[in-house]
């Protein structure tokens, strides 16, 4: 079952549509060109986590791309909208996952009017079977270097654009070679991010817990669960720590995860054919701080 709410202006809360119908003008400028942003959620028990985080973010990619957006709570009513339909239809149950999608494009090619709307669905089995039992990763060079989003910003490194052709075809690249995902690097050896996630590495020396990412400057998308997560960590007696990282680093840390607002924390069990050494007791440690996130 798929929800779909549009956010328009003749409809406070968002007009319902039916998802088993085409919704979207061939000429839409996010179908023809990519030209639009997106932000996925993760609701619980009909509730969306992390809202403002991700309204925020998807703020800041329609900045980067000048493109117009809704207001805030034109989206949150919507998002309530889109799970209550979602919910009267369907069995759900509090420990339901629900993926909640919400895209805007610049519209219909000559119009001035944008296209948003909020898309609610179940979360995919082979994204909690990932969660619970781990990915192989092959390490891919972006093609970039490390700081190409200061030199280039029109190439909207830092945005979550509808653009991902290139994120998806590195995972079938992956997936044809025996892995289940990707972590990118730059092309003067630094570590970046996954097509759908942030990497974390954690590090325990003389009893002392450091979780560390790369840094933002190097031109990833800030990750709302990373940094979701790192306040809570922070309060549980972790230090905390962003790059420059290289591949090495990865090989030499205490445990290496992708987390993501869908697929949570999700252990990387080896890297490019090696096995890493990520002790379950840290996954659980960080599963159940990523579980306090709201």
């Amino acid at each position: 079952m798929t929800v779909l709410v549009f956010l328009d202006p003749a409809y406070d809360d968002g007009r319902v549509a039916d998802a088993t119908q085409p919704q979207i003008m061939a000429t839409d400028l996010g179908a023809t060109r990519g030209d639009g942003i997106f932000e996925s959620l993760l609701a619980l028990n009909g509730e969306a986590r992390k809202v403002q985080a991700h309204l925020d973010r998807l703020a800041s990619s329609a900045r980067a791309l000048d493109l117009d957006l809704p207001p805030q709570e034109a989206w949150r009513r919507a998002i309530a909208t889109a799970l209550d339909e979602y919910t009267a239809g369907a069995d759900v149950l509090p420990e339901t996952e629900l993926t909640v999608k919400l895209v805007v494009t610049r519209g219909v090619e000559g119009a001035t009017t944008p296209t948003a709307w909020v898309q609610v669905a179940p979360v995919p089995e082979k994204t909690r079977r990932q969660r619970r039992d781990g990915l192989a990763v092959l390490l891919l060079d972006r093609g970039y270097d490390s700081t190409v989003a200061q030199r280039a910003p029109w190439l909207l490194m830092g945005a979550k654009t509808l653009s991902y052709a290139v994120n998806m075809a590195a995972v079938r690249y992956a997936q044809a070679h025996g892995a289940d995902d990707v972590i990118f690097t730059s092309s003067d050896g630094k570590v970046l991010e996954g097509p759908t996630s942030t990497v974390l590495l954690a590090r325990v020396r003389d009893g002392v817990k450091t979780l560390l990412t790369p840094q933002l400057e190097s031109g990833i998308l800030p990750g709302t669960s990373q940094s979701a997560l790192f306040e809570v960590a922070k309060s549980a007696g972790w230090e905390l720590g962003y790059g420059p990282l290289v591949p090495a680093e990865l090989y030499d840390a205490d445990g290496v995860w992708l987390i993501s607002s869908i697929r949570l924390l999700a252990p990387v069990n080896s890297l490019d054919g090696q096995q890493l050494p990520t002790p379950p007791e840290l996954t659980e440690e960080l599963s159940a701080l990523v579980a306090k996130i709201s």
